[in-house]
């Protein structure tokens, strides 16, 4: 299979990253089947469809013609044989919990065509933790797009030890057909190139603020305005989701036993009180 043999895409997830990756790959002219266990978030991801593609038209970004064409390449299920029987790729973006990704590639390679390669839109976990589970290792790996996935150029593209040169070529010019900007790994490692480097800010940061040396706010000026980072690492987090950080950091301390892995005292807190971020209306800022 190549790139131009990919005509039908399905996203797992409507969450914030799956709706957007659907719009984006709607917009590149693909048919996209976007599938969640939730209705909820289903119905959403379709009012935010159609509420954004107009706007990029009173934009001036989109043509009316444009919209209406990624409008109708659009389709909302919870039905994953239904999402997923006859698609060519898969971009999976569940939760950032492996044995739920497990299970769902369990699944999808039952349902999937043969010829489909199966994405993961995961941000730290490597493609080589799943693959085992399907028949089909080769046409795995891992495709991690940026939030906003709308806004934001860069993929990652990680060629697992398993996964074959087509299919990371194949994954690559997908990127480019959905005007990203992609970069090939081609050694897994534990949060790939742009995440180690945000954690090892983020972990900085969260020590800071938990010791009491600055707050969030003054930490977030200090980024901004000396470093030139275009958000700072505590309303970045907002934007991405604290419950996110929380649930990777855990997932690596149960692999590590690490007790620097463990998630911070104030992300443990945001957490536990469900102030997860925007998505909430507050996180370490206030969206009210």
């Amino acid at each position: 299979m190549i790139v131009e043999d990919v005509k039908k895409i399905c996203v797992i997830g409507a969450g914030n990253m799956g709706h957007q990756i659907a719009v984006c790959a709607a917009l590149a002219g693909y048919q996209v089947n976007c599938t969640d266990i939730s209705q909820d978030m289903l119905n959403k991801a379709e009012g935010f469809a159609r509420t954004y593609l107009p706007q990029r038209v009173a934009k001036g970004k989109l043509t009316k013609d444009q919209a209406d064409q990624a409008m109708a390449n659009l389709r909302f299920t919870q039905n994953l044989e239904e999402a997923a029987g006859d698609a060519d790729f898969i971009i999976e973006a569940a939760v950032e919990k492996i044995a739920i990704k497990r299970q769902l590639f369990t699944a999808l390679d039952e349902i999937a065509p043969s010829h489909a390669v199966l994405a993961t839109n995961s941000s730290y976990i490597v493609s080589s933790k799943i693959a085992d589970v399907t028949k089909r290792p080769d046409k795995v790996c891992n495709m991690h797009f940026f939030n906003p996935a709308l806004v934001m150029k860069l993929v990652e593209v990680v060629q697992g030890p398993h996964t074959s040169a087509e299919t990371a070529q194949i994954t690559m010019g997908l990127c480019k057909k959905m005007r990203k900007i992609g970069i090939l790994i081609q050694k897994e490692i534990y949060g790939f190139v742009v995440n180690r480097i945000l954690t090892a800010i983020n972990r900085e940061a969260l020590f800071l603020t938990d010791i009491g040396v600055a707050s969030p706010e003054e930490i977030d000026i200090a980024v901004t305005n000396a470093l030139g980072h275009p958000l700072g690492p505590f309303r970045l987090m907002d934007l991405t989701g604290i419950d996110l950080a929380y649930y990777k950091a855990m997932e690596r301390y149960q692999e590590t036993r690490d007790p620097q892995d463990k998630p911070s005292p104030l992300v443990v807190e945001k957490f536990t009180k469900g102030e997860w971020g925007k998505k909430t209306k507050k996180g370490f800022y206030s969206y009210e």
